[in-house]
């Protein structure tokens, strides 16, 4: 019995320090992707820095780099708290094995005892020939080998279970050890945060100094996105009258050759043509054949439109490298003043290729402001590129996903950046959530 409940104890333990283990190898995978997030956040900020004046873009990168720095504590603080409950768990067991080991040794004392007393070689053989019959002695027999066997075991159990008790004690050093450490990384991460909270106030402060530009550049970024999302539609709007016109024609065509076929051949005059019959068919039998869902839609990009649809939350980003400063709907600015947009602002190096981040068809590609656009349509849904300073495609061409389709211009302030924007047939939609994490 006190074998059984010896294993499982031990092998609960054992589980217990698996799942921990698998968990705390989750944090240390996690730390390290924070940390390379951090590293890179920090290179963008030091090739920023190099500017003459602080920029939406440095406060954008500092403020993400304290949002890292915030979740990398959080994750040592809750490696903190697993080793806590490791050396709960530890505490736990080694009192358990204490109180085992009082059992265990008070059984094997009484044992050693009665041995003791009954050590004499008469009363074995006194035990033995008293018994009734044969078969009685070979009993008394197997009892006494019996009972040598099951004070070895208890002597074994003993040493076993100080061998577990020496394990927990180790390891129970060894977790309080790696706690400290975790408690000193802790401490010097907290003081990284307060260096780099005081910086992210520095940068807002000039920020702040800046006002009036800012505010005209605020104004000018409103007017340009409001000539952008404008764009859009009319480029959309276009797409869909062209489509209603061809799905018009088709539906007239169709119905002309029906027409045409049902009646008898004696009547059809040998100079018909489609022109002249289009103007008999019934509006109303036109208007059934249009497409169901949606106008844009037809058998050349039902599937792209489909493919498009599955890859949602997959798409690649228009950009190698980048830093988001602008995110879609309402933005808050360092001034305190807020903006809403109806797409990504990625900050990047000037002259960074822009790539197509879906198959498509180049509906529209002009300038606006001093700008190049480019719109691509996948079936029913949009992706628009603005602030691009050179085009390589033109209106009709068929994309490829990562094909480059310009370069990244300066924006208003200076720096490289580029509009992102997805739409739809009639909204415009979050590009970060079709976009990779």
């Amino acid at each position: 019995m006190i074998k059984f409940f010896l294993s499982i104890v031990f092998f609960s333990f054992f589980i217990l320090c698996i799942q921990a283990q698998d968990t705390r190898e989750y944090l240390e995978k996690q730390r390290a992707q924070l940390r390379k997030e951090m590293d890179e956040t920090q290179k963008m900020l030091n090739n920023n820095k190099t500017k003459t004046k602080e920029n939406l873009v440095q406060w954008k990168l500092i403020n993400d780099k304290v949002n890292l720095q915030n979740r990398l504590i959080d994750n040592i603080s809750k490696d903190i708290n697993l080793l806590d409950n490791n050396i709960y768990t530890n505490n736990r067991e080694i009192n358990r094995y204490n109180k085992l080991l009082d059992t265990l040794k008070e059984e094997y004392a009484k044992s050693m005892i009665y041995a003791y007393k009954n050590r004499n070689s008469y009363n074995f053989l006194s035990f033995i020939f008293s018994a009734a019959s044969f078969n009685d002695a070979i009993k008394r027999i197997a009892y006494l080998k019996y009972y040598r066997t099951f004070r070895e075991k208890q002597g074994e159990n003993i040493l076993r279970t100080q061998e577990f008790r020496k394990q927990r004690v180790n390891e129970l050093g060894g977790i309080k050890i790696k706690k400290t450490e975790f408690l000193q990384t802790k401490d010097k991460e907290l003081t990284v945060l307060a260096t780099e909270k005081g910086e992210k106030d520095r940068i807002m402060n000039e920020l702040k100094k800046q006002g009036k530009q800012l505010n005209n550049q605020l104004a000018a970024f409103k007017k340009q996105n409001a000539k952008v999302e404008k764009a859009i539609t009319a480029a959309i709007n276009k797409v869909r009258e062209d489509a209603k016109k061809t799905a018009i024609k088709k539906a007239k065509d169709d119905e002309l050759k029906k027409a045409v076929l049902s009646k008898d051949n004696n009547t059809i005059k040998s100079n018909t043509t489609l022109d002249t019959k289009t103007s008999n068919i019934p509006s109303k039998t036109i208007e059934a054949v249009k497409a169901p869902e949606s106008v844009l839609l037809n058998a050349g990009n039902i599937a792209l439109n489909d493919n498009f649809i599955k890859n949602k939350g997959m798409l690649p980003w228009p950009v190698d490298k980048g830093v988001t400063i602008m995110h879609f709907g309402t933005n808050k600015l360092p001034s305190g003043s807020t903006i809403v947009v109806t797409g990504l602002t990625i900050a990047t190096d000037i002259g960074t290729n822009i790539k197509a981040v879906f198959d498509g068809l180049v509906s529209y590609v002009a300038f606006i402001e001093d700008m190049e656009v480019v719109i691509i349509q996948h079936g029913k849904y949009f992706s628009t590129y603005s602030n691009l300073g050179s085009v390589s495609v033109k209106s009709g061409q068929n994309i490829k996903t990562g094909q480059v389709i310009g370069k990244a211009a300066a924006n208003l302030d200076g720096i490289g950046a580029i509009d992102f924007y997805i739409s739809d047939e009639k909204n415009s939609i979050d590009p970060e959530r079709w976009l990779k994490r």
